[in-house]
């Protein structure tokens, strides 16, 4: 059996590459033709070139296919021209599920994120029930997400085979951009984190993630959603666990996010209208950081069997990732 996986050469997408090819699967990957294979290098995976904007290429990518992992978005906290987000991540995607549809994909699985779900108003941890508007969504990014799950639910509503998958925060190894909480984790093995936000994000193991996509594959039921997520923690208890780790001093200064706020909008103002490259101090981040992104994953681990590899170990992995690969 074949499957195509879309963002194969990204994060969450390689590690989903690799789970594939261990169960004995077949797998196409889509890429540009200016991709960055290094997460590739080695594996025996078939290459279509082409592009989520190119309806084209992604039905001569889909032929033949039986499954379809859509793990690919513009992920990114700043752009220089925002409507890549909308693009890629809103139309590219109902363009590629419309696609599935008239070639006959048997199962899908698209990869939304943990931002598009909501959070109470006590604080508590969110659930896939949890009530959430677009009003709600900080940023380009989480907004175009919002909107394309929104798209992918309609057409779940009207026989598409898709379960959806939100994962939290993954952390572990190959994440070469790196991804923004990979980043926290070099700079604080920089020694560049000289405060602490109050707070808080939900971490999972890389690699979990990936069998998630699996098992929502294999057993997610139709147009449902899931948490793939593992531990909530402060990131003070992160930079705690990491300096266990690394041995560098976590920092003991608490800021509230209102504090980094000014100085992330003169960061947006460099970006935007200077330097026009990714800001150092990301507004949409700061906005982020007003709430603690905790969350249920109860129904993945009823539902999906969602392992859950404990987070020190995640970290572990991660640490010694961007060590040996010289990233600090």
């Amino acid at each position: 059996m074949k499957a195509l996986v879309t963002g194969a050469t990204g994060f969450v997408g390689a590690a989903v590459v690799r789970r594939l090819l261990a169960a004995g699967m077949e797998v196409r990957v889509l890429i540009r033709p200016d991709s960055d294979l290094r997460n590739l290098g080695g594996l025996k995976v078939e290459q279509a070139h082409g592009d989520l904007r190119d309806r084209d290429s992604l039905r001569r990518a889909l032929s033949g296919c039986r499954q379809l992992y859509h793990v690919a978005a513009h992920y990114a906290l700043w752009a220089k021209t925002p409507s890549i987000f909308y693009e890629v991540n809103v139309t590219g995607t109902r363009v590629l599920l419309e696609t599935a549809r008239e070639l006959g994909t048997e199962r899908i699985v698209y990869t939304s994120t943990i931002g598009a779900i909501g959070l109470p108003a006590d604080g508590g941890p969110g659930t896939e029930e949890t009530p959430v508007s677009l009003a709600q969504m900080a940023g380009d990014y989480k907004r175009s997400k919002y909107l394309a799950e929104q798209e992918v639910l309609k057409l779940a509503r009207t026989g598409l085979p898709v379960v959806i998958v939100n994962p939290s925060a993954p952390v572990g190894e190959r994440d070469i951009k790196p991804t923004p909480t990979g980043q926290i984790i070099v700079d604080f093995m920089k020694g560049r984190m000289w405060a602490y936000l109050a707070t808080g994000m939900n971490l999972i193991d890389v690699d979990d993630v990936a069998v998630g996509h699996l098992r929502a594959m294999e057993r997610g039921r139709v147009g449902e959603r899931y948490i793939l997520g593992n531990r909530n923690l402060s990131l003070r208890d992160i930079f705690d666990i990491l300096s266990g780790l690394t041995g560098v001093k976590a920092p003991r200064i608490k800021l509230p996010w209102q504090a980094i706020l000014p100085l992330a909008h003169v960061n947006r103002w460099i970006a935007d209208y200077l330097t026009h490259r990714p800001p150092r101090i990301p507004l949409e981040g700061v906005r982020m950081a007003k709430y603690k992104m905790h969350y249920d994953s109860r129904k993945a681990l009823r539902e999906l069997d969602l392992p859950q590899t404990p987070v020190e170990t995640a970290l572990e992995k991660a640490v010694r990732w961007f060590r040996d690969h010289g990233y600090a």
